[in-house]
């Protein structure tokens, strides 16, 4: 094998490591090269021609060439130069990509394909420097060169342990030698089990036992018999929970006994293509969908490597939604995450201890923080999937007992909303003679023993090298492709073709085995890398693979689809029905270390799925040391709101919506960012379950684990109606109709904390009860602490509640931002817990380095029921225009949270009696927040009042803008007076803080400073976006366009939707269609390329997609002639328009008939990073097809892109794009001036350029998504006096001129005289 080099000098600033290297050591220097090392099969060199196609794959347009040498040399002996590459034993994910472009342009040599970064900076540096320019899980460093990629590494024998002749003794050997975490329980079961079948168990055998029966997979402590203060309890945690659907509705399809939980939902009408196999037109089927969700974490693998333990989290979870029955849907996703504090440097929080020990062998919770967010965000923007809620919370404090809690094992919490048809909700049983099939990603040495390795009771009692083993990384793309595979089964006409379907996730092939086969089964797999021991192979947790069972007639159609959609697939074995799982080494031979020729696994199935004795946990109750509050007595509230606002858990997560896809799907009613200014803080997220209806469905979250430290009980009870509190704002169909997850992180096995986790259920369960809401699934992590310098530090133990609901409409949804209704906004007050007015556990007590003795609680659970259910009829009313719950920070911060996401200053004079000002405002005690209008707010007290519960009128709505101010009062005495933007600069700076190390600085400043002046975007509607009668009559004659996509394009769906409400005959083509000759483009009129991350967008934007139009034959052949007849239009939506200009469509590349140089490419975001935004886009006149009629108008629209910036090959191109009205789209600023100001203009172009067209109008490529605003309930905001023009959205408009235009074209040919 030949390896080639080539070089390129990194001229930006680089991405997120260079960023953390200059906010940490500000006057450090790194420069920055680019090495591509190519692996070639059989070749030892490339032709020119060949060369040329890898430098314009490798090369950014309008850069300097590539070298054949490296550039950057030590210019000084002060200098160091370290090259940094991945492990070479498999390839990346971006590897896989780069070969798949190179394929699709027809270098079939090319095996492989490495990025290689030379980093040169003053030695003095190196060493503190060296571990924040790599990543130890990933990467390493190269000590010279690489000349080949292939490691001399012999795989691990497979071997007996010898437990027959030695005993318990061989087996503790192995455990320590494995890592495979038994206990003394496990040892001695497992020793007498192998004694009594006369069998010694092989290494890989011992290996599968310790993943089936972990802690992990087995959920030992929640099934176990509990002994508490020496008092055998009836009940387990698992049957306490299970009881909570004695008490409510029995709408669950599916609980407790799959990957996903799921309720009853409706009959829809819902979008499929006729034939998944190949290029077919969408219809239209009725089908009743479900609704699923699920929720796990990932905290283990993220506390050791952040961005790679959450992009597999991520992934896990959504391999979760889709495993659900024999199939689900993927709609959209929650997170969240809970870190240690996070010493933010040149930005003090008072609270958190400068001088604390933090273990190396974990990520420092700044690191977390940040890249935690950006791998599960990542992995979700490529795979196409949503982030629509979640949480934060930071937290690090000595406690009064002297005991150090922190989150130095991080939560990563990722939760999952999806569909199931109903005919798909129950899987099938293995029969003989099924076909066991893995579908997607191969093998890789990753992940190895994660089940056990979570399980270790206090992470850094395993070995560093083992914690490293069982981490994993995921590979979004391929996820994505598998989807698309398992996608087209569930909508196959005929039927579903898969019996059974199970996700690989902790235990690799061990578990996934464990979980689908209830009968036996033949196993043989092949390596993927030749270097993998047999005992790797089996229990590597490599990600991105799902396993199957069908039967073998459906075998032809999978691997059809599999083709079509570029997904991996095995048949690896089958169903045999001897009550046997058995591993067959493909390349096993007699000398592997066992003798006889045994398999490396032949378990009887018993031994790995059968009862097991229940263990049994003895624990003690401790005594708690909680002491009263005391804080300053001169406290006000300007300088309590100075470090409140400030926490992480109450101050501003803009930090985090701003990089996740918050549109992508098109099914997004609500997500976290509401009001003028795309502010997060919505209570609740809101899903639609199809395109053409208004049914759906809603998830909120609640969790409270600080005061769970005053009060494991109260903790649980705060914890449920956090969670109800935050879902009352979207209609429901019945509060017993909730569903909830329960998710639970705790270190369970350590003093005391058992019995905290007992207490905590048991009140989750009685008041679940009471309330008649019930849990359905959930999943357990118990190893929540870390050993740093011998001293054990445990999380706080949590709960996660996730609250589920079906939706009978979408848009009766409220949110916290005021609207002054009529110039008359009323605010209500009503509290859950009148008269109460706890501190425990409050941001308040936290932000003063303490806990308290007595937190908030749900006393009054049937209170609760009743403020759930009024609020929900006076949504269903109209009544309420805005609404937000009171929680983390208390009354005050829930009133100026309204005020921020309305941009509206406020009036607030609370009538509490006996009460001092800290607790009035800063107590989290359970109630709402609501404004109605004037006219209205007698009828709504009243009904709140009769329904038994208090309701306060507390103050107005006053003032809009940056002038706008806040006024409380309590008891008619002002106790807070100051402007606005003041306040909400203090809310939003620990958010900003974080921005800087993970966006341009340059651009976080702008948005920073914006915030203080900016009053609401500019809109303006110059047309009546109803349709006009032309698009009713193309029924029976409808022009046909075709939605291509190339593998990673995740939008289609969305704009196969917009094409085909505005009178098209629409069309799902992938690009493999047409590079295999399998489809032509001569019968369609119109082609449209979508969103997404083609090839993960790992050579640029568009790059991959844009090599296999240029270099393929039969795709450049189908493109140039579609594109050369004047009967045709293209749209390139954000990845398309990335392509349609590199392809040169758009841009006026050709003069005169003659190819000149590219004039217009797209590159990364001035803020360096993926922008999700809602902006506002001009139209301004242009020959655009499209947007005829539109002229004029500001429509506010979504983006979600990382490489949006227009870049011209020269400042004349630039001009004379705009001199010629090729510019039609524009971002515009709150005046409606076109802007490059962040975040108006989410990418810095040029002049505010947000598209471009051809200069015959036929072509147009814009990177915002019209497709995702084409129905009004998709807007994320829009002003009181533009709201009833959405109904249709005025962007359907654009898709019916291009339906027109295709119609009156066609009907000119028919009547124009033969020539």
């Amino acid at each position: 094998m030949t390896v080639l080099r080539f070089y390129r000098r990194e001229e930006s600033e680089g991405g997120r490591t260079l960023r953390r290297v200059k906010q940490l050591y500000p006057q450090v220097t790194v420069t920055t090269e680019h090495c591509y090392n190519v692996e070639l099969n059989d070749a030892d060199s490339l032709s020119k021609e060949q060369k040329d196609v890898l430098c314009w794959l490798f090369n950014p347009p309008h850069s300097a060439a590539l070298s054949d040498e490296p550039t950057l040399k030590i210019a000084s002996p002060a200098e160091t130069l370290v090259e940094i590459g991945p492990r070479l034993n498999f390839s990346t994910a971006w590897s896989t990509n780069a070969v798949s472009i190179c394929q699709s342009a027809g270098l079939k040599q090319v095996t492989r394909v490495e990025l290689e970064l030379y980093y040169c900076h003053p030695d003095g540096e190196m060493e503190k420097l060296i571990g924040l320019l790599y990543d130890s899980m990933t990467e390493c460093i190269y000590p010279k060169p690489i000349t080949s990629f292939s490691v001399d590494v012999q795989p691990q024998k497979v071997f007996e342990v010898d437990i027959l002749g030695k005993g318990r003794a061989a087996l503790e050997k192995a455990n320590d030698d494995l890592g495979l975490a038994f206990d003394s329980w496990d040892l001695d079961y497992y020793t007498a089990l192998f004694q009594r079948v006369k069998r010694n168990p092989t290494s890989v055998e011992c290996f599968d036992l310790a993943q089936s029966n972990s802690e992990h997979s087995r959920h030992w402590f929640f099934r176990g018999r509990m002994v508490i203060d020496g008092q055998e309890q009836k009940d387990t945690l698992f049957s306490l929970i299970m009881g909570t659907q004695q008490h409510s509705n029995q709408n669950n399809v599916i609980k407790f006994c799959d990957n996903s939980s799921g309720i009853k939902g409706m009959e829809l009408e819902c979008m499929f293509p006729t034939d998944p196999v190949q290029a077919s037109c969408y219809e239209t089927r009725r089908s009743t969908r479900h609704v699923i969700f699920t929720a796990e974490t990932h905290n283990f693998p993220t506390g050791v490597a952040p961005f790679s333990g959450a992009t597999t989290g991520t992934g896990g979870r959504i391999r979760d939604v889709q495993s659900a029955g024999r199939g689900g849907h993927v709609i959209a996703g929650t997170a969240g995450y809970c870190f240690g504090n996070l010493h933010i440097p040149g930005y003090t929080l008072p609270w958190e201890e400068a001088d604390w020990e933090y273990p190396s062998s974990f990520a420092p919770p700044l690191q977390v923080a940040v890249e935690a967010s950006d791998g599960a965000s990542d992995y979700g923007n490529k795979f196409g999937e949503p982030v629509l809620a979640g949480f934060a919370r930071s937290f690090g404090m000595r406690l009064a007992n002297g005991e150090r809690r922190e989150w130095i094992k991080p939560i990563m919490f990722s939760g999952g909303l999806g569909s199931i048809e109903s005919n798909h909700v129950k899987k099938e049983e293995a029969e003989p003679g099924m076909e066991v099939v893995k579908i997607g990603g191969p093998v890789y040495r990753i992940g190895v023993g994660g089940g056990a390795a979570s399980s270790v009771q206090v992470q850094g009692d395993n070995s560093s090298e083992r914690d490293l083993g069982a981490v994993q990384r995921g590979d979004a793309e391929m996820e994505q492709k598998m989807n698309r595979a398992l996608r087209a089964c569930l909508e196959r006409a005929s039927g579903n073709p898969i019996c059974s379907i199970h996700d690989q996730g902790a235990g690799g092939n061990v578990n996934l085995c464990s979980e689908i086969f209830t009968t036996s089964v033949l196993f043989i797999m092949q390596r993927g890398d030749p270097t993998l021991s047999v005992l790797e192979l089996w229990g590597a947790e490599y990600q991105e693979s799902n396993a199957l069972l069908l039967r073998p007639s459906d075998r032809s159609f999978l691997e059809k689809v599999c083709q079509r959609e570029k997904c991996p697939v095995d048949f690896v074995g089958k169903i045999t029905g001897d009550g046997k799982i058995v591993l067959v080494d493909d390349l096993s031979n007699q000398g592997d270390g066992v003798g006889g020729g045994r398999c490396p696994v032949d378990l009887v199935l018993d031994w790995v799925l059968g009862k097991m004795p229940q263990k049994e946990f003895v624990l003690d109750c401790l005594a708690s040391s909680l002491q009263p509050l005391s804080f300053p007595a001169d406290l006000s509230v300007l300088p309590a709101l100075e470090r409140v606002l400030k926490l992480p858990a109450v101050a501003s997560k803009r930090y985090l919506t701003n990089k996740v896809d918050r549109s992508v799907t098109g099914l997004i009613a609500q997500q976290q960012c509401v009001g003028p200014l795309h502010t997060p803080l919505a209570d609740v997220a809101v899903v639609a379950l199809s395109p053409f209806s208004l049914q759906g469905a809603a998830t909120a979250i609640g969790e409270q684990p600080i005061k769970g430290l005053v009060s494991p009980a109260a903790g649980a009870r705060m914890a449920v109606g956090e969670a109800l509190t935050n879902l009352v704002f979207a209609q429901v169909t019945a509060l017993k109709d909730v569903k909830c997850s329960g998710n639970w992180m705790w270190a369970a096995k350590l003093p005391g904390e058992g019995a905290c986790l007992w207490e905590a259920c048991q009140a989750m369960c009685k008041v679940m009860g009471r309330l008649g809401v019930a849990v359905d699934g959930g999943k357990d992590s118990l190893s929540m602490a870390a050993r740093v310098s011998g001293e054990t530090i445990k999380a706080p133990g949590s709960l996660v509640i996730s609250v589920y609901a079906v939706c009978p409409d979408i848009t009766a949804t409220v949110t916290p931002d005021l609207d002054d209704p009529q110039g008359k906004g009323v605010l209500l007050y009503v509290p859950v817990s009148a008269g109460k007015y706890r501190l425990g556990g409050s941001a308040l007590a936290q932000c003063y380095g303490q806990l308290g003795d007595c937190s908030p609680d749900l006393d009054h659970p049937d209170l609760l029921s009743a403020c759930f259910n009024t609020t929900q009829t006076l949504i269903k009313d109209r009544l309420l225009s805005a609404g937000h719950d009171v929680s983390d920070g208390g009354l005050i911060s829930c009133l100026l949270e309204m005020a921020f996401a309305g941009n509206r200053g406020l009036e607030v004079n609370l009538p509490f009696e006996g009460v001092g000002v800290l607790e009035a405002l800063f107590s989290e005690e359970l109630g709402l927040v609501l404004e109605v209008c004037e006219s209205n707010a007698v009828s709504v007290c009243q009904r709140y009042t009769d329904a038994g519960l208090v309701c306060h009128r507390i103050g107005t709505t006053s003032g809009f803008g940056p002038d706008s101010k806040v006024r409380v009062s309590l008891r008619g005495q002002e106790v807070l007076n100051e402007r606005l933007p003041t306040l909400r600069a203090l809310w939003e700076s620990t958010s900003f803080q974080l921005e800087h190390m993970q966006a341009n600085p340059l651009c976080v400043q702008q948005e920073e400073k914006g915030l203080a002046t900016r009053s609401q975007p500019y809109f303006k509607l110059t047309f009546d976006p109803a349709p006009t009668p032309i698009f009713t009559e193309l029924a029976g004659q409808k022009p046909r366009v075709a939605v291509v996509r190339e593998e990673g394009s995740n939008g289609d769906r969305e704009m196969a939707v917009a094409l085909f409400m505005a009178g098209f005959e629409v069309w799902d083509v992938t690009m493999q269609d047409l590079c295999s000759g399998a489809t032509t483009l001569d019968p369609f009129r119109a082609v449209v390329f979508v969103g997404g991350f083609s090839y993960a967008d790992v050579l640029g934007s568009a790059k991959g997609w844009a090599a296999t139009v240029t270099f393929n034959p039969r795709a450049r052949e189908e493109f140039e002639r579609f594109r050369h007849r004047d009967d045709t239009l293209s749209l390139g939506v954000c990845n398309g328009c990335q392509l349609l200009a590199l392809l040169g469509w758009v841009g006026e590349a050709r003069d005169g008939g003659e190819k000149t140089e590219l004039k217009v490419s797209l590159t990364h975001n001035k803020s360096g990073r993926f922008e999700s935004r809602f902006v506002s886009v001009g139209i301004l006149p242009s020959p655009s097809v499209m947007l005829k009629g539109m002229e004029g108008s500001a429509l506010g629209v979504w983006v979600a892109h990382g490489e949006g910036l227009m870049q011209f090959c020269s400042t004349e191109a630039q001009d004379r794009l705009i001199s010629d009205s090729l510019a039609p789209l524009r971002y515009i600023d709150d005046s409606g001036a076109p802007t490059e100001t962040y975040p108006m203009n989410p990418n810095g172009s040029a002049l505010g350029i947000a598209g471009i067209c051809s200069a015959d109008g036929r072509h147009l490529a814009m990177m915002p998504h019209p497709e995702r605003a084409v129905l009004g309930w998709q807007w994320a905001w829009a002003p009181a006096p533009l709201r009833a023009s959405l109904e249709p959205s005025p962007w359907i408009r654009m898709f019916h001129n291009a339906a027109a235009w295709c119609q009156t074209t066609r009907e000119r040919e028919r009547f124009s005289p033969l020539q």
